[in-house]
């Protein structure tokens, strides 16, 4: 099997210190939409400053350059023990080039392994076997503590916030929790949602609906709707970029729905920052093309 340690590094400075162009343009049109000589203005244009200079000098764009989250599609008769014995190597060297910040930290010891590697949990790698004759791809999510902090599930139906089981239920949930974060998730963020599963699997969604571009839309048109529609209500509440106030709260919202029992209702939200870094890499024979 061809080695691609080297090829996975260059995931991961991409990822750690480009933003994608998809990303770049929602902000860049965001500053528009603000006052000139106002806070909100002026976070987002040093936002736009900082990516400008760490895409110009191939360094991190944030002090947290997050947990390092890869999807792995893997064609027939790949062997995953390598990959995945590949993808901790360039993660290592990643970390040892300052692409990447030492945040693996065992929570029993409070000990930081140093190179981003800790257990077989860190960095998270889900593998998903595709068809022989398929390329191989693999995505990488860098989430951030401080999005990953104002994240939240709600249970429904929810009597505090007058909200049941159906979509109407959906919205008031997802807006409390945008509410709630404020300027803490490092704002204007994206917002990743997924209505059902248990516990475990609904975050796991809210995450996975983050690996597409923005202004992709739910195949669903009711869920397409709630997209378009919790954007623009979430940038009506005034919280804006930071905190600071504006116009500016949520870049997008992405949905999914899974399957439930009929006892569970979840909804889940994962908040991604502005520093929304996802990348993929699709090899192709000796061919590695960078999206």
């Amino acid at each position: 099997m061809r080695d691609l340690t080297n090829e996975i590094l260059e995931l991961i400075r991409r990822t750690s210190t480009d933003l994608p162009h998809d990303v770049e343009t929602r902000l860049r049109e965001a500053v528009g939409k603000e006052e000139p000589g106002s806070a909100a203005r002026g976070a987002l244009e040093t936002i736009l400053k900082n990516i400008e200079l760490s895409r110009k000098n191939s360094t991190p764009l944030c002090q947290d350059t997050g947990t390092p989250i890869f999807y792995v599609h893997y064609p027939e008769g790949m062997s995953t023990r390598a990959l995945k014995k590949q993808i901790r190597e360039a993660m290592a060297e990643a970390t040892k080039r300052s692409y990447m910040r030492p945040n693996a930290v065992d929570a029993i010891y409070d000990k930081n392994s140093g190179n981003n590697l800790g257990g077989d949990e860190f960095p998270y790698i889900h593998f998903e076997e595709v068809d022989a004759g398929q390329p191989l791809t693999i995505e990488l999510m860098l989430k951030g503590g401080g999005c990953e902090n104002v994240g939240a599930q709600y249970s429904l139906p929810n009597s505090q916030l007058g909200a049941g089981r159906d979509l109407k239920g959906v919205r008031k949930v997802v807006l409390d929790a945008v509410q709630k974060a404020q300027g803490q998730g490092c704002a204007p963020g994206i917002l990743g949602v997924s209505i059902g599963g248990d516990r475990g699997s609904s975050y796991y969604a809210s995450k996975e609906v983050l690996f597409s571009k923005m202004g992709t839309r739910s195949e669903d048109p009711n869920l397409a709707e709630l997209e378009e529609r919790l954007t623009g209500e979430a940038n009506q509440m005034g919280i804006g970029p930071m905190g600071f106030g504006g116009q500016t709260t949520v870049l997008d919202t992405k949905i999914t729905g899974l399957h439930r029992l009929p006892a569970s209702y979840f909804v889940s939200v994962s908040y991604m920052c502005w520093a929304y870094r996802r990348r993929k890499m699709t090899v192709e024979g000796e061919e590695v093309v960078y999206d």
